[in-house]
């Protein structure tokens, strides 16, 4: 018995002080010996590095002496030539950031393949038996972690070492040529600097338990959602989907509760952004004076603003946003890749969820797959030949995605009337498609009429069934060019006799009579599906296969249409519409995403509970 809707992966959350402190102790002897190993590629970064440094010295220094040494001292050629070594110093940053990109890879590849490896052990050992997750345990958050948690610590660490290093060497140089300048400069400058890193430093902290809460509350309504999808039907019919409705609503809340405490310290961060990245500068403007009374040239101030605007400034910017985002992502989520298991609860709420036996669905392009029933219903009365028949077939929508259709088998006797139903993206047009021929499945094989399909050219197809899709195919040309498209020897009484069956008399009448014209822009969806039923009919092929072909027409109508249809020699397979299609057939086959059943109305009241419930039949 599973519960749905009432449980949820507990995170410990022991406030900011365990999210900080104790998650960086956890992860700082992994991060050693992970950084030990590629001693290599960090003395490469940091030669590159030192040319960061170097250019960061040049160009204020070089605006500095362009001013004192060329321009003021009128000698404009001397000042060019220093201007024209900054502008060299400029040039050459591109083959250095080339260089530090070639070098990161070593870095962050090394770091995706061993969190990608960790987060698959976890989630193995999940499932094994006497795992975490109890025997056949699974956990639903893996695949969080392997696709959007792992990129998002890979991009992080990416951009933490980017923005780090060239903050450590433009600072080294930046600050190099400040007190190269005048030793005044840096009274001036780093007061403020400080003040606004220290403030976000403190930030740190809290906006990573804020961080860590945030994905907690994502991952317990993702599992959440998950489970209910799963559930549907027996929520539905145990009467608990306001339960799984009010806990939903309250994942909702909490994960609101925590975007809006994560958007709170981030508006601190900005504060302190704004505290670092513009009070040194308006600190060097007010001190203008204080600092020409102590000596320091008009290019030495030209210089400092330089440092401040072109070097030290934007890198203390870049740091702050990469650690006070990139950072704590990264804390977290290495910590809940690396760090200790969460710890499962299952508290049950007021009113129990709902049982389902036998595991849930499986999933794929169309929603949930469809497995062979362990107690037989599939096998149609014996026929030498079936009209159809498919032997373990399994059909997925690419090579790792979940089967649409999974080891289903079923046999189809010739002139048998089978419906079809199931919920929406169940598969059910998927399987008139495999039938038809025009998708072919991944494992097993389709036959119709002991022939089989997959592969078969066209012009057979042809020859063996029809396929009559949702929306109808009515081209121009005349009435009975359209009635007799697929049979093109059919004797004009046949044709009358065919519109009289079906009811088009009045239709065929407003068109002009067989030869009149017919313009499929002026026809209703209902109109263009009795013309599509009624060539479907007058078809040689032995097997008719309607997807729900009889959609837009009234339950009237479509009662006469299928009654026509059933009559005629041959195979019917009709995608049903509307429920009361399977109560005409001979047998349907259910499709509920655990297993199929296949048998009579009566027999599938009895045996199928999602039976019972598309039809309205609470009691058996």
């Amino acid at each position: 018995m599973t519960s749905i809707g009432h449980r949820r992966a507990q995170v410990p959350d022991d406030g900011p002080h365990d999210t900080g402190a104790g998650a960086l102790r956890r992860l700082a002897p992994p991060a050693r010996r992970f950084l030990a190993h590629r001693k290599g590629v960090l003395v490469r970064l940091a030669l590159w590095s030192l040319a960061e440094s170097g250019q960061a010295f040049l160009v204020g220094h070089a605006v500095a002496r362009s001013v004192d040494a060329g321009f003021l001292a009128g000698d404009p050629r001397r000042g060019l030539l220093w201007l024209a070594l900054a502008l060299v110093a400029v040039l050459c940053g591109a083959p250095v950031v080339r260089g530090v990109f070639a070098q990161l890879s070593g870095l962050t590849e090394p770091l995706r393949d061993a969190l990608v490896r960790r987060a698959v052990d976890r989630s193995l050992a999940r499932a094994a038996p006497g795992g975490p997750g109890g025997p056949g345990g699974t956990d639903r958050a893996a695949v969080s972690r392997l696709t959007n948690q792992v990129e998002i610590a890979r991009d992080s660490f990416a951009g933490l070492v980017l923005t780090l290093r060239s903050f450590v060497f433009t600072a080294v140089g930046a600050l190099l040529g400040l007190l190269s300048l005048h030793a005044a400069l840096l009274v001036v400058v780093l007061p403020p600097l400080a003040a606004g890193l220290a403030l976000f430093l403190v930030t740190l902290r809290p906006m990573a338990a804020a961080q860590r809460r945030s994905l907690a509350a994502d991952e317990a309504l993702g599992d959440h959602a998950a489970r209910s999808r799963a559930a549907l039907r027996d929520l539905a019919a145990c009467g608990t989907g306001p339960a799984a409705e009010r806990r939903g609503a309250d994942l909702v809340a909490d994960a609101a509760a925590q975007a809006r405490t994560l958007a709170g310290w981030s508006a601190v961060r900005t504060a302190a952004l704004g505290v670092a990245g513009h009070l040194p500068v308006l600190a060097l403007l007010a001190a203008v004076p204080w600092l020409r009374g102590r000596g320091v040239s008009t290019g030495a101030l030209l210089g400092a603003f330089t440092y401040l605007v072109q070097s030290l400034l934007p890198a203390l910017h870049t740091l702050m946003t990469a650690l006070g985002a990139a950072g704590a992502r990264l804390l977290v989520v290495l910590d809940r890749i690396l760090g200790p298991e969460p710890v499962a609860t299952s508290p049950l709420a007021e009113g129990a969820g709902a049982s389902t036996s036998g595991g849930h669905g499986r999933g794929g392009r169309h929603g949930t797959g469809v497995r062979t029933p362990a107690d037989g219903g599939l096998p149609a009365p014996r026929a030498a030949v079936p009209a159809v028949e498919l032997r373990s077939v399994c059909l997925s929508y690419g090579a790792r995605a979940e089967p649409v259709l999974d080891s289903l088998d079923l046999r189809v006797a010739p002139g048998e009337h089978l419906a079809v139903v199931g919920p929406s993206g169940i598969g059910k047009s998927t399987l008139t498609r495999l039938v038809a021929g025009t998708l072919a499945p991944s494992h097993g094989e389709v036959r119709v009429a002991g022939r089989a399909v997959t592969g078969r050219p066209a012009a057979e197809l042809a020859a063996l069934r029809v396929l009559v899709p949702q929306e109808a195919y009515v081209f121009s040309g005349t009435v009975a060019d359209n009635l007799a498209y697929l049979n093109t020897d059919v004797r004009r009484s046949e044709l009358d006799a065919a519109v009289r069956a079906f009811g088009l008399g009045p239709l065929v009448e407003r068109l002009g009579g067989p030869d009149g014209p017919v313009r499929p822009a002026d026809l209703s969806p209902g109109e263009r599906q009795l013309i599509a039923l009624v060539r479907a009919y007058l078809s040689p092929a032995p097997l008719l296969l309607l997807d729900e072909a009889t959609c837009h027409l009234d339950p009237a109508s479509e009662a006469r249409a299928e009654e026509v249809l059933a009559a005629r020699p041959g195979t019917l397979l009709v995608v049903a519409h509307r429920l009361s299609s399977a109560v005409r057939a001979d047998r349907t086959l259910v499709l509920d995403g655990e297993r199929a059943l296949c048998g009579t109305h009566g027999e599938l009241l009895a045996r199928s509970p999602l039976y019972r419930d598309l039809t309205g039949h609470w009691h058996a």
